[in-house]
């Protein structure tokens, strides 16, 4: 390793927050895993997170994980995010909430949109992201460190833009129902009586309910929501408590994907913290073969440290196994931190 390739240690595991990202197939589940066993052999209480789709932390533990915190070891717990669960956990709740805020005869035409709804762009990201803010949230009370293992680099970029676009429409909404308000004051006091609908017709049809209440309770609901996405992105963009790190293997796809990922994370002022360069082939293996497969991975090795010359970046060989222990987890979170050479 050289001097650019060791430093990690600092930023990895003193941050409250880490997100592991990259391409899909490079070795994030892997790199996250051994990270999280790093810290929690170091004492630290951590939270290892999947948000990737296609989960495999709990094949790579050789347990099952799911929905819940699930403790690994003394200090280590591991948490699956199902996509399609929170989907349906979150239009459960909303339908629930806007019972509470109709007229009865609407209920079935409120489960008949959010059914729809379920089916729209952005609703799994949506869903997917309120629980990721609740989870960050425990950084720094329950938990020393969360490390979030993302899903590719796509899904995630969506996932870190997704707080801004909800603030902007929430405040939007909440701003188009003030003005609603007010113009119904000014009608009713023209003896124009009561205002039936405006875009929010479904809420206001429920007439026989006390107008001020009802209105207070929806603002409050979409203000506790935009608070906790606008609260997250306040995190991910601190780079005291944050840091992403991007997993690549030193091939043409990969560096072109996460020279697009970091471009991109920059853009959103996302603290990119370093590189983990990961199956790199080792020094001692031979063959004619292995020699042109060398001098391939070469090149790229050089585009990697002439993109990122700013990042700390640790190279990670190529192991002769399968990583399919805690052990092998480990040497490979302390190969990753500079704790031991390679």
């Amino acid at each position: 390793m050289t001097s650019t390739e060791s430093p990690l240690l600092h930023h990895l595991l003193t941050r409250r927050l880490l997100f592991v990202g990259g391409k899909g197939g490079v070795g994030k589940t892997t790199t996250a895993a051994a990270l999280a066993l790093v810290a929690a052999e170091r004492d630290r209480r951590c939270l290892l997170v999947s948000t990737d789709p296609a989960h495999s932390l709990a094949d790579l533990f050789g347990r099952t994980i799911g929905h819940r915190e699930t403790a690994l070891t003394a200090s280590l717990w591991a948490l699956e995010i199902d996509p399609d669960r929170q989907a349906d956990e979150h239009l459960e709740t909303v339908k629930a909430r806007m019972r509470r805020l109709v007229h009865p005869r609407s209920f079935a035409e409120i489960d008949r949109q959010l059914d729809l709804a379920r089916h729209a762009p952005g609703t799994m990201e949506a869903a997917m992201l309120e629980r990721v803010a609740e989870v960050m949230a425990l950084a720094g009370d329950r938990y020393d460190q969360v490390i979030f293992d993302t899903a590719p680099t796509g899904h995630t970029v969506r996932l870190l833009s997704l707080p801004e676009v909800m603030a902007a429409w929430m405040d939007g909404l909440l701003g188009h129902r003030e003005r609603s308000a007010r113009l119904g004051s000014a009608l009713r006091q023209l003896g124009g009586g009561r205002v039936k609908g405006d875009d929010l017709s479904l809420l206001e049809s429920a007439s026989d309910h006390d107008e001020g209440s009802r209105d207070q309770q929806l603002n409050e609901l979409l203000q506790t929501r935009r608070r906790k996405f606008v609260r997250a992105r306040e995190l991910l963009l601190d780079k005291d408590l944050s840091a992403f790190v991007l997993v690549l293997n030193p091939d043409r796809l990969a560096v072109l994907e996460t020279i697009k990922a970091h471009d991109i994370l920059t853009r959103f002022s996302v603290p990119v913290t370093g590189l983990v360069v990961n199956r790199v082939l080792p020094t001692d293996a031979d063959g004619a073969f292995l020699d042109a497969r060398r001098r391939q991975e070469a090149r790229y090795l050089q585009q990697i440290d002439q993109v990122f010359a700013r990042l700390p970046r640790v190279r990670v060989p190529l192991l002769p196994d399968e990583v399919n222990d805690m052990e092998t987890l480990r040497r490979l979170g302390r190969i990753i931190v500079g704790a031991v050479g390679p």
